[in-house]
C-alpha cells in the first residue's frame, strides 16, 4: 500500500511539473552548496530553487555561476532536480584544508563545509609539509577523468589545534589582514598632529569645560568624550566630542582607500583587526586624558526631563580630564551619597539619558539586552574561564548619548541636503514568519507576545525585561534578534524600525566605522556651505560597508565559536543541563545554561525512536513513542566530541 502510495504521489508531481510547462530548461544562476552537499540554484520563472544531486554538480563549488539543465522532473519534495552543465565562474580558487600524506601521493582534505572534495597535491611540493597542517590550497586543474581535482599548496597555518594557527585561517576565511601595507605606514608617518593656533580658531573651545571618557577597561581607542556644563536649574550643555579623523585622514588618499576597503574594525576574541592604522587609532585620534584634541562635536542644551533646547554641530577642540571605566562609572551610580563634583554631574546625566531611553520606549523602541562572552585566556592563549558582559547604567548612559548624537546629525542632514545624497542606518519590519515563531516560543514560557503593529515593540520589552536572568534570556533574545530585519548603510531612507526613529545614521564612532568618516565629511561640507557632491561613491561605500560589516560579524561569531569548543575540548563525557536553542528535521540544538555553549545533538543517532519534524507544531516527533521536543525545552546532554576545526561540538542526550 505504501508503494502504491508512493507511485500515485510521483504520477501527481510529474503531471505538476508538465502544468507547469517551464520554457527554458537551461538557466544561468549561482549555485549554493548545502551542508548535505547538494546543490541549489534558484530559478525566476519557476520562483522555487532546482535540487542539483552531489552526483550532478559536475566539479561546480559554492558560489560559482553556473548554467543548470533543469529536468522535466520533481522529487518528492516537491522540487525540482536538475544539473550543473557549465561553470562560468568560479568564485574562489583557493580554499582551506588539512594535509594527509600517503606513501604515493598526499592531498588536502578541505575543512569548508560548504566543499564536497578535497585536493590531490603532487608527492615532490608535499613533502614540504606535515600530517595535520592546516594550510591554503589553490585548485590548478581538474581532469574530466579524475573524481578529484589537482591542487597546489599557497600557505600553511600551522599544525592544526594551535591557537595561532585557527585564529590565522579565520582571518584568512574571512579575508581580514591585521598588518597595513608600507606605503599606508609610511604616509602615517607624515601626518601632522601638532595643535597648531590657526587650526584652534576655527574650532570652538571645550578645554575648559569638564571632559571625560566612559570606555570599557581594556579600550585603546577613546573615539567619544563627553562635556557637562551646568546652565540653569534643570537645564544643562552636554557636549558629545568626536575623534576628528577626517581632520588627519585626507579624503581620496591612500591611507581613506584602505578604510574604505576595510570598512570596519573587526572584535575577535584575542584581538582587533583595525580599520585605520593603530598610531591612528590609538594614539593621534584617541581622545586620551590630559592630551588636547581635535573633535567633530554634537552639542545640545537639554533639560532633566531629556527635552533637547538647542543643537550645535562643529568641529571643535577638547583635553579630556579623566578616563572612566563603565565599572568606575556604575560603582559611582550605584552610591548612596554622592559629594565630589564629577559624582554629582555623572548623576545629572545619567538622570537625563534615563528619560531619553524612556521616550525611546514609548516610542516603539526596541530594547535588546543580549549577554555578550568574555573569555579568561592563560598564558597559551587557551580558554580557562568564561564570562558574561551585560548592559548596566553606565553603558546605558553612553549608549543614549551616542544615539541622540546620531539621530540629531541625521535630522540636520536631512534637513539641509535637498536633493543630494547622505547615509542613512536603516532598518527594515522585521520576518513575520519568524517572529510568529518567537510568538510560540515566548507562550511556551508563558509570556504573551502582541504581534501587530506598536503593540509589538511594547510586548517585546517587557518580555526581554521579564527574562532578564532567567534561563530562557540567551535563546529568546537569540531569537527575537534573529527574526529582526539587518540593519545596513543605505543613501535610501526607509527610517529605523528597532529604534523607532524616522532618520538614523552612524557619527559616532569613526576610528572603527567608514560611513562615521562618510558622514563627517557630509556634514562639514554642509556647516561650509560647500556646492558639489557631498560624498563620491557614496552608494558603493554604503554596500561596500554593509558587506564588510557582515564579513566582520561572522569573523567574530568564528572566534567565539573556535573558543567555545577550545573551552569544551577537556569535558569530553561531562554532563551538563541546557536548553534547545534550534531544532530542525536532521539536528537539536542545544545551549549550555551555565557557559552559553552551543552544541548539536544528531537526530539520526537518536537510538531510542525514530524522530520526524512536525512542521506545523514546530518541533521533534518520536514516531513510535510519541515524545516531543520543542525550542525552549530544558535538557541534560553530554558532550561526546569537540570539533576545534570545524568548530562544533556533538552532544548526546543523557539518561
Amino acid at each position: 500500500m505504501l508503494k502504491f502510495n508512493k507511485i500515485v504521489l510521483l504520477i501527481l508531481y510529474i503531471l505538476d511539473a508538465i502544468k507547469m510547462k517551464i520554457k527554458y530548461k537551461k538557466i544561468k544562476g549561482i549555485i549554493s552548496i548545502g551542508k548535505n552537499r547538494k546543490g541549489y540554484v534558484y530559478c525566476e520563472e519557476i520562483k522555487s530553487e532546482v535540487v542539483i544531486n552531489k552526483r550532478n554538480l559536475n566539479k561546480a563549488f559554492d558560489g560559482d555561476e553556473v548554467i543548470i539543465y533543469i529536468y522535466n522532473k520533481i522529487n518528492f519534495k516537491n522540487k525540482y532536480e536538475g544539473e550543473v552543465l557549465e561553470i562560468i565562474k568560479r568564485k574562489k580558487n583557493k580554499f582551506k584544508g588539512i594535509v594527509q600524506i600517503n606513501k604515493n601521493f598526499g592531498f588536502v582534505k578541505a575543512i569548508d563545509k560548504k566543499n564536497y572534495i578535497d585536493f590531490y597535491i603532487d608527492k615532490k611540493q608535499i613533502k614540504k609539509y606535515k600530517e595535520d597542517e592546516i594550510v591554503l590550497v589553490e585548485l590548478i586543474n581538474w581532469p574530466k577523468d579524475s573524481k578529484k581535482p589537482n591542487g597546489k599548496i599557497t600557505k600553511s597555518f600551522g599544525k592544526i589545534g594551535n591557537f595561532d594557527t585557527e585564529i590565522n585561517s579565520i582571518l584568512n576565511e574571512f579575508e581580514l589582514s591585521e598588518k597595513f601595507d608600507k606605503k599606508i605606514i609610511k604616509e602615517v608617518e607624515k601626518i601632522n598632529i601638532k595643535i597648531e593656533e590657526k587650526e584652534i580658531k576655527k574650532r570652538r573651545d571645550f578645554r575648559n569645560i569638564l571632559t571625560f571618557t566612559i570606555d570599557p577597561e581594556d579600550a585603546k581607542d577613546f573615539d567619544d568624550a563627553i562635556s557637562v556644563k551646568h546652565l540653569y536649574e534643570n537645564e544643562y550643555e552636554i557636549g558629545i566630542h568626536i575623534a576628528d579623523v577626517t581632520h588627519y585622514v585626507k579624503e581620496m588618499s591612500i591611507i581613506d582607500n584602505e578604510a574604505k576597503n576595510r570598512a570596519t574594525s573587526v572584535y575577535l576574541v584575542d584581538r582587533v583587526i583595525t580599520m585605520l592604522p593603530e598610531k591612528i587609532s590609538n594614539y593621534i585620534c584617541s581622545l586620551r586624558p590630559n592630551e588636547e584634541k581635535f573633535t567633530f562635536s554634537a552639542v545640545f542644551k537639554i533639560d532633566l526631563e531629556g527635552e533637547v533646547k538647542e543643537s550645535w554641530f562643529g568641529k571643535s577642540i577638547i583635553k579630556s580630564k579623566r578616563r572612566f571605566t563603565y565599572k568606575e562609572v556604575e560603582k559611582i551610580l550605584n552610591k548612596e551619597n554622592k559629594k565630589k563634583v564629577i559624582e554629582k554631574v555623572l548623576e545629572k546625566v545619567n538622570q537625563i539619558a534615563k528619560k531619553l531611553r524612556r521616550k525611546r520606549n514609548e516610542n516603539g523602541s526596541i530594547n535588546f539586552e543580549k549577554k555578550e562572552v568574555k573569555f579568561i585566556l592563560n598564558e597559551k592563549k587557551e580558554p580557562k574561564k568564561i564570562k558574561f558582559k551585560e548592559s548596566n547604567q553606565a553603558t546605558k548612559l553612553i549608549e543614549e548619548l551616542m544615539l541622540l548624537a546620531n539621530k540629531k546629525v541625521a535630522e540636520y542632514i536631512y534637513k539641509k541636503i535637498k536633493n543630494k545624497k547622505t547615509v542613512y542606518r536603516i532598518h527594515d519590519f522585521p520576518d513575520q514568519e519568524k517572529i510568529k515563531e518567537l510568538k510560540e516560543v515566548c507562550k511556551n514560557f508563558g509570556h504573551k507576545l502582541e504581534t501587530k503593529g506598536k503593540g509589538l515593540a511594547k510586548s517585546l520589552n517587557k518580555i526581554l525585561k521579564n527574562i532578564k536572568g532567567k534561563q530562557e534570556q540567551n535563546m529568546i533574545d537569540n531569537l527575537a534578534i534573529r527574526a529582526m530585519s539587518k540593519a545596513e548603510y543605505s543613501t535610501k531612507n526607509i527610517g529605523h524600525y528597532g529604534l523607532s526613529f524616522s532618520k538614523y545614521t552612524h557619527f559616532t564612532s569613526p576610528i572603527r566605522r567608514y560611513p562615521d568618516m562618510m558622514v563627517h565629511r557630509i556634514l562639514n561640507k554642509l556647516l561650509q556651505n560647500k556646492k558639489g557632491s557631498l560624498e563620491n561613491d557614496i552608494d558603493q561605500c554604503c554596500i561596500q560597508s554593509t558587506k564588510q560589516e557582515i564579513n566582520a560579524t561572522k569573523a567574530e561569531r568564528e572566534s567565539i565559536k573556535y573558543m567555545q569548543v577550545k573551552y569544551m575540548e577537556d569535558k569530553i563525557g561531562h554532563v551538563f543541563k541546557g536548553i534547545i536553542s534550534g531544532i530542525n528535521d536532521r539536528n537539536i540544538y542545544v545551549e549550555i545554561n551555565e557557559n552559553k555553549c552551543e552544541g548539536m545533538i544528531r537526530v539520526n543517532e537518536m537510538r531510542d525512536d525514530k524522530y520526524y519534524y512536525n512542521e506545523k507544531k514546530r518541533c521533534l516527533v518520536g514516531k513510535r513513542k510519541g515524545t516531543e521536543f520543542f525550542l525552549g525545552d530544558d535538557l541534560y546532554v553530554q558532550v561526546v566530541k569537540a570539533d576545534v576545526v570545524n568548530r562544533y561540538l556533538d552532544f548526546i542526550i543523557s539518561e
